[in-house]
């Protein structure tokens, strides 16, 4: 199975409420990750 990204890829975050998921969330969004759902 092949995960194809590019600067459109939209991302789903599952687990963001612990400190390690909030941690690392933030860190893509400040990278420019597009998160759109949590």
């Amino acid at each position: 199975m092949s995960i194809f990204i590019d600067r459109e890829t939209r991302l789903v975050v599952q687990g963001i409420t612990g400190r390690d998921g909030s941690f690392h969330t933030r860190q893509m969004i400040e990278y420019g990750t597009k998160v759109v759902a949590v």
